[in-house]
Formats: structure tokens, sequence, C-alpha cells
């Protein structure tokens, strides 16, 4: 019994210490049932005033959308005139607010019909009419009261104290629940019909996640790959992406490496994801979720040291003003050497928020963050004879002194929610952000001759710089409506997103011989430090060079969207997701080196339709049938030619076949069968290389399976395993029929976990396995496969202060990182130290 009333605390929203007076002034009878939360140095009272085994008459639901007021928003209600009690219960499962009564007072009464939308006030009193019962309003809910009889004395309560974690928002522990951004809705994860792998905070913590490298690596299916040293680059269902990143459901695609330091928990939605988010989206998606300033105060600074000279600080403080007004401010510096020689890191970030509630309906949240980002560009190591060569891990090829790398973020955030008395919510965002990007690099570009003190490998430079200026504002309209016994819950709404970027790039000419041959230069294999006079010009004839053509770019994107959805209701057991969304996607090119403009418009129309079957409640069975687009201009929208503007976007079409199960309220199991396929890619015409055509070119197949939450309340898991064949199935530009796509292995199996012995002491251990994968569509080299453990242990010196010390690649095993290209591959890093110090106050 103890396990059940646990299981409705954790369902239930969180109740102040406040509240416990309002519960406790509810008449005490024999049978009443009452939950009271108390939150306590992380710590749960529940104080339950009934025997064991007594029939339940709290239903705990999840709480309504954050910002919104249960007795303002608008549910459907389909209830016949009969028993009190079980109508009161229906009540609670439909409005999904708790509902608190005592049985002995509504036992033999009648309630009265409720059909149709009202808020939750109004459809209480309907309920209620002629039994003289009232509802009264308490934090997270209602308690259903007699006012002739309630007396004002506080009853005496037994108690049963259950140890359980605070659950706050979406998630618990490494469980989530929820998933705002899948459906832009308030909508539990086993309802939506696509695969979601959420990294919560308290993940976060554990693995000192601080990068998109570290988000994903026990994520099932999705892997990371190289970005050259300089930039994020996810591989979603064997899809390379630079620009699908997001945050707060807003576009952040400018090429950089993202700290998470303001980051409450990180979405990762696989497959094609056009209908919510636009243009990209082509095998998944990174939603960064903000911190958010609230009135629970919050004082967390934390110091950080490891190995390599790992420095980082970072600070989390938040307070109410007054109860309308709340503020946070997140702040991070940190600088590190590396494993690498030569490599270093220096960053810093802050980020404050301020959040406004002046009235109970409606919510205004502002915030901006300055980020900056200075590194040495690290493009690994070469390969020989189809393998990574046999070199030290440590070992730089090219020149590290001559590779900075450096960005600069400004950004503005805006949120403004409004819930109107007649059942319509309205959503607005707001995200303005200006990047200033460049980088340099001199690296290998081609495999060493040969094992040997005369052996070479090539170098080549090249520098770029990018500035985007990107404004976007999306406004979402939510209304829930009944239709007979069908319910629906719509979502309309209306995006507008301009970019503007200029794009220039310098080649590198060594020992100032500025032709073809002067933009390669050799090293030894075994002193591959290039100190060769090197010289950063465009090209003189401002066309291609070497391979790469100079950019010197000028563009202006302009992109307007209107979407809608329905997630509709036929049944308890079966539930449907309908969207459509069309983007007109307009983009003016100009390229300065030759004085040629260019315009391409699309309209891209991306349909989703998802169908889910609930055999019992805990249990969805799902079908999702999505497309996507990525217009000619690429990810960057820096690649557009004379000779692509006229084509097709490319086309991503996603079929999943999935399952979710909530094993119980905190531990939660998924699987998922998908066919992810590529079309409209560019294929030379056989037989006229000067000619390109487009064809449907790359297929993954795959299944993945993932494990979140808790298995006993000591012992919390997150990870999963996933398998992969992604091939080109037609011959396109670089790779032939059959070829497997570059860096993508078939297996991968990821499992983290901590275990509690005592509240002041845990341990966690991780283990990361990858099979091999080519580094390239032409499949000549292979990186090998490798098994690596991580582990942590958890310390709580007193209320106040706790220590964290993580290591990871515990064997000090040899491993390949990721990949650019044949030569472009970067060593894993060898056994890492982190010792972290926490202060909560």
């Amino acid at each position: 019994m103890l396990k059940n009333y646990s299981h409705h605390l954790k369902s239930a929203s969180n109740h102040t210490a406040i509240q416990l007076k309002s519960f406790a002034r509810v008449k005490q009878k024999r049978h009443r049932h009452s939950l009271i939360k108390v939150l306590n140095n992380g710590l749960i009272c529940f104080s339950v005033g009934i025997a064991f085994g007594l029939p339940q008459g709290v239903l705990a639901e999840p709480a309504p959308t954050a910002g919104i007021p249960a007795g303002n928003t608008i549910h459907a209600y389909d209830i016949s005139p009969g028993s009190l009690e079980t109508a009161l219960n229906k009540f609670a499962k439909q409005s999904g607010v708790n509902v608190s009564f005592d049985l002995a007072e509504v036992k033999g009464m009648t309630a009265q019909e409720l059909k149709g939308s009202f808020t939750v006030q109004a459809g209480l009193d309907r309920l209620l009419g002629g039994t003289g019962l009232e509802p009264v309003a308490q934090a997270g809910g209602y308690v259903i009261t007699n006012p002739a009889t309630t007396v004002n004395q506080p009853a005496i309560l037994p108690s049963v104290n259950v140890i359980a974690q605070t659950i706050t928002g979406p998630t618990d522990g490494y469980m989530a629940t929820k998933s705002y951004s899948a459906t832009r809705t308030d909508t539990p994860l086993r309802d939506v019909p696509q695969s979601i792998t959420v990294v919560t905070q308290e993940l976060i913590k554990d693995q000192t996640i601080q990068n998109m490298g570290e988000v994903v690596r026990y994520v099932p299916g999705v892997g990371i790959s190289q970005g050259e040293g300089n930039r994020d680059a996810v591989i979603f269902r064997g899809n390379n992406s630079t620009g699908d990143f997001y945050v707060d459901g807003l576009r952040d695609d400018v090429q950089y490496f993202r700290d998470i330091y303001n980051i409450d928990r990180v979405e990762v939605l696989k497959g094609s994801n056009g209908m919510i988010f636009g243009r990209g989206g082509a095998g998944g998606v990174i939603n960064r979720v903000t911190k958010e300033a609230g009135w629970t105060p919050v004082t967390e600074i934390s110091a950080q040291y490891g190995s390599f000279s790992h420095k980082r600080v970072t600070v989390d403080i938040g307070r109410a003003i007054n109860e309308v007004a709340a503020f946070r401010l997140n702040a991070m510096y940190e600088h590190s050497n590396s494993f690498r020689n030569g490599v270093d890191i220096e960053r810093g970030g802050v980020s404050p928020t301020l959040t406004l509630k002046p009235g109970a309906q409606t919510k205004i949240v502002v915030g901006g963050e300055y980020f900056t980002d200075n590194r040495v560009g690290d493009r690994g190591i070469p390969s020989f004879g189809g393998r990574p060569a046999d070199t030290h891990r440590s070992t730089f090829f090219g020149d590290p002194n001559r590779s900075p790398n450096s960005v600069n973020v400004w950004a503005l955030n805006s949120l403004v929610e409004h819930a109107f008395d007649n059942g319509l919510t309205v959503r607005n965002r707001t995200r303005y952000a200006s990047y200033d990007k460049f980088y340099q690099n001199v690296f290998a570009s081609g495999q060493a001759t040969a094992l040997s003190a005369a052996g070479t490998v090539n170098v080549q430079a090249y520098n770029d710089a990018t500035q985007r200026d990107n404004i976007f504002n999306q406004t979402d309209f939510l209304y829930a409506l009944n239709t007979g016994p069908i319910k629906h819950e719509f979502m309309a709404g209306v995006e507008y997103g301009r970019q503007v970027t200029d794009n220039f790039r310098n080649n590198g000419y060594f020992n100032n011989n500025f032709t073809n041959a002067g933009r390669t230069s050799s090293v030894a294999f075994f002193n591959p430090i290039s100190l060769t006079p090197l010289t950063f010009r465009p090209d003189p004839t401002g066309a291609a060079s070497g391979g790469s053509a100079t950019a010197n770019n000028h563009g202006v994107v302009e992109v307007v969207g209107v979407y809608l959805q329905d997630q509709i209701t036929l049944h308890p057991q079966l539930k449907a997701v309908l969207g459509i969304r069309y983007d007109n996607f307009d983009l003016r090119f100009r390229n300065n080196n030759t004085g040629q403009l260019l315009h391409t418009n699309d309209g891209l129309i991306s349909p989703r339709a998802g169908l889910i079957y609930k055999p019992i409640e805990m249990v969805s069975i799902y079908g999702n049938y999505s497309l996507s687009y990525v217009p000619r201009a690429g990810d960057q929208l820096t690649s557009l030619t004379l000779t692509n503007a006229a084509l097709k976007p490319e086309q991503f079409m996603n079929l999943e076949l999935g399952a979710k199960w909530d094993i119980r309220p905190d531990l939660a199991l998924t699987a998922a069968l998908y066919q992810l396929e590529r079309n409209n890619v560019i294929a030379p015409v056989p037989n006229v290389p000067t000619q390109t055509m487009l064809v449907d070119g790359q297929r993954a197949r795959g299944a993945e399976i993932g494990l979140m939450g808790r298995i006993t309340p000591q012992w919390s898991v997150m990870g999963g395993y996933a398998y992969t064949d992604a091939e080109i199935t037609r011959a396109i530009t670089g790779a032939q029929a059959g070829a497997v796509v570059a860096q993508v292995p078939k297996h991968t199996f990821s499992m983290w976990n901590r275990y509690d012995f005592a509240p002041w002491l845990g341990l966690g251990l991780g283990v990361i396995h990858r099979s091999s994968m080519y580094a390239a569509l032409d499949n000549t080299v292979l990186l090998p496969g490798f098994t690596r453990l991580d582990s942590a242990m958890f310390l709580r010196l007193n209320k106040t202060l706790r220590v964290q010390a993580n290591i990871e690649n515990i064997a000090d095993i040899e491993y390949v990182a990721s990949a650019h290209n044949n030569n472009n591959i970067l060593p894993g890093a060898p056994r890492i130290y982190r010792l972290t110090v926490i202060a909560n106050f």
C-alpha cells in the first residue's frame, strides 16, 4: 500500500509546506484521504490519514501545463449522472487535476451530468450541484469540502514518512515523463508516436556532461562526428547534421561547440521532424531546454578540476523578487588543456533570465546569453593502409599554433503565454541571436605514405569566417475540443524566420606559392608539425583551388511557416496525432567573388501521421510517418551554386513502429523499428560525368531499445542498444551503390548505472560499446570498434556540500572517438579524472 501512495506522490504536482495547514483543516473522518507533500532537504513527507488498505479517494494525474493554473484551464468532459464518487474519479482523470475528497461524505450522493468543455472550477461546481459540497482550490488540486460540517481546527493526522526524490517539472531522476517540444503540447512521452531520449538534469550532473558529444554518448541510435575540430556534428540514424540544433524549440544552427551550463535538459528527437521544426530535422534534432527563473530559491556553485589541467567553475543562482517576478543567473568559466599536443580550450558564458506572472493566466519569460569559446582546432590523425595511422594518440598533425578557433554568441529570448477563459492558450516565443565565428586550421589532408622515418603526410590549411544574425518568431494556438465521444487537442501556429549570413574563406599557401601546388605541403610522419611559412589569402581566380572554393558569400533567408496539428483521442485506448506544415523557404545568395546572384524559393510540405494504441494505460504501441526537407543550400545555407540552385530539396521520409512501457512511474522501456530514406540526392549521370541528376540514394534501417529510470529506489539507469544498417542504394556523388554510410556503426550499446548505498554515498558505472565503422563513403578506411568503461563516486558531506569524482575510460584503452574523413580521425582520450565540489545554499 505504501508503494501505491508513493506512486500518487510522484504523479502529483509539488505542494509547498504552506499547504499542510490547508489540507489539515479538512474535517477528519475515518476514511479521509489526503496527500501532503512538504519539501524538506530534498525529502518528501507523505501524510496519510487513513488505515492501510482502504479505497483510494485521490487521483493524482500529471499536473497542468506549467504557468497555467489548473482552475483556469479548459478541459473536455464526458461524465454521465450517477455516483458522485465515480464521477469525481472520472473528473480527476479527464482533467488531469488532483481531487481529494472524503468517501464518507460523498457516499450515496449523485453527481450531475457534465458534458462539454469547462474550466476545472466551473466543471466541479456543475458536477457538485445540489449536493451541498464545494470545491476548495489548493496548490496542485482541489479538496471537496462540506461547509456545514468543516471546522477550522486542524485535525491531528497520523503520519507515514516516505522517502522519495522531489519531482520538478517533466523529469524524475534519469527518466523524463514529458517532452513539450515533440508536439508543443503538454503530452506524456508514452503518448508521442516518436522515439525520444531526454538527457535529464540529474544525468547531466552525475556524468558531468559539458558538451554535445557527452550528451549523446548514452543515447541509442545517435553518434558524434568530428566536425573538423570546430563544431558540433551529430549523426542521427545515418544522417550527419550540423544545423539541427534548437534552444527551447527555436533554431540555433551556426557551427560551433555548445556548452550546457545553462541547460535544464536536452531532448533528442529521432526521425524526420519537419512538421514541428521546419526545414532540416532530417534524421533527428537536438533541443536544449534552458533553465528558467522560478519561485523556488536556487543557489549552487560548483568547482571542477581534472586531468590535463582541466578547470571549470559554474554558478546557478535563482530568487523570487516578489510574488510576480523571479530571476535566475547561470554563469560558467572553463580553461583546460588536452591530451592532444598543443590543444587547449578557454570558454565562458553568462545567462540571466527573468520570469513574470502578472496574472494567474499569464506568464512572461525573458532571458539572454553571452557565450564565448576559444580553442585550438584539432582534426586528428591521418590513415595508413586502410586503418588509422599507428601513432601516439597525442600526436598533432599540422600546426596547433596556427589553428585558432573562436566564436562569440549573443542571444535574446522571450516567452509570452496566456490562457484565455474560453480555453484558448496562446504562446509566443522569440529568439534573436548574433554569431561571430572564425576558425583556421593546418591539418593532415592525405594519408601517411609509409610508417617509417622516411614517411610523409600531406598538409593543407585554410581559414573561414562566418557572421550570422538570426531572428525567429513562433506563435502557437492551443485549444481542446470535444466532438461527441472524440476529443481533440488542436495546435496551430505560424513561424517567421530571417537569417543573414556572411561567409568568407581564405586558402592557405605555403612558401608564397600562390598556385594549386602551393596549397599542399608535407611533414615527416614522426615529426608532423608544419613550420613552413604560410600565407592566407583568397584564390587569385576566385574559383576552385585545390578542391575547395574560396567562399565570399552573402545570403539572406526568409522562412514563413504555418502548421496545424490535431491530437485525437478516438477511444481511451486509441489516439492519433495528425499534422501538416508548409514552409516557404526563400534564399537570396550573392557570390561576391564573381558577382553572381542566385535566388531559390521552395515550398516545403511536411506531413506527420501517428497512431497510438494503449492496451493498458502504461503501455503504448505506435506507428508513425513523417517527412522533412533540406534545401539545396545545405545545413548552413552556404553551399548554393548555379548548378544546384534549381534542384529540388533533399527529402527524408521516416517510417517508425515502436512501443513504450512505463514499467513504473520512474522506470521506462522504449523500443523502435524504423526505415529512413533519403531522396533527391545529387548523382552523376552515367557516362556523362559533367552532368548530375537526382536519385533516391540512401536508406537506413534499424532498431533501438532504451531503458531509463530507477530499477530500484537506489539503482538508476540510462542507456540502450541500437542496430543501424545504413547504405547507399544508388550511386551518388562520392559513393557507389552498396557502400556503407560513413561513421555509422552497425551496433552500439551503452548503459550508465548509479547505485546509492546510503543517502551520503553513491557509485556510478557506465559501459559504451561501438562496433567498427568506415571513416568515409568510399569505405577504404575502417575504424575499429571498442568498449569503454566509465565510473563515478558521489559523496555528500553535509546538507550544503557534496563531492563527486568521475573517471572516464577506466581501462585506458586506445580507440577512435570520431572522424570527419579518411585522414581526419580523432583518437579517444586516455583515462581522464574529474573532481567536482558542489555547494548548495
